[in-house]
């Protein structure tokens, strides 16, 4: 019986070691990646941002995507628009609260195949609001880089509305309108590695 029992817990073990190493790490690369927006200004033009901080990984199993996961951490102050105003006005209490809310995460649940490409459903964290969203995204491919690890490539895309999460500086135009609007686009463009940053 004795013998038995170790035998399964070795079965056991080997499943649960080959599962976690079907898929290999990858650490984001922020050289090399971008993570932007762009939002409705006035009703009649876009602005567009990006985020010069951020952080995250990536456990990419090639053979069935649906296995991987991601976790990306953005650090909220470092929100770029090209204008020193709006950037701390963005930081402020009106839109991300920088000072109390210093990152933005997103961890995802599951990948999914739908149609042609893949989905990442996972909780996005902004403001102290946790809500579940859907990011359709695209393998670009992979290649091996200058310092022998494995670096892939990953495009993404999804439109959130911002009052969902409790940015809600709502200041309206004369006709009603939002000087900036509910819905943003998030914009990501992605290199991530296994070599050592």
């Amino acid at each position: 019986m004795r013998f038995r029992t170790l035998g399964l817990f070795f079965i056991a073990f080997c499943f649960i070691a080959s599962t976690s190493l079907a898929g290999e790490k990858y650490q984001i690369d922020p050289t090399h990646s971008h993570i932007g927006f762009t939002v409705r200004h006035m009703l009649i033009t876009k602005v567009s941002g990006k985020f010069k901080e951020f952080s995250g990984t990536i456990d990419y199993d090639e053979k069935d995507i649906t296995k991987s996961s991601v976790l990306v951490t953005i650090k909220t102050a470092s929100i770029d628009t090209e204008s020193e105003r709006r950037d701390n006005h963005l930081r402020s209490a009106d839109f991300f609260d920088a000072e109390n809310f210093p990152e933005i995460t997103f961890a995802s649940k599951k990948i999914e195949k739908r149609g042609d490409g893949y989905v990442a459903v996972g909780d996005l964290t902004m403001r102290g609001v946790t809500k579940e969203i859907a990011l359709p995204f695209t393998i670009l491919g992979s290649v091996k880089d200058q310092r022998s690890g494995t670096r892939i490539g990953i495009e993404a895309s999804a439109a959130l509305n911002r009052f969902d999460f409790g940015v809600k500086w709502d200041r309206k135009l004369d006709n009603g309108g939002l000087v900036v609007s509910e819905q943003v686009e998030l914009i990501l463009a992605v290199g991530a590695t296994t070599a050592q940053q």
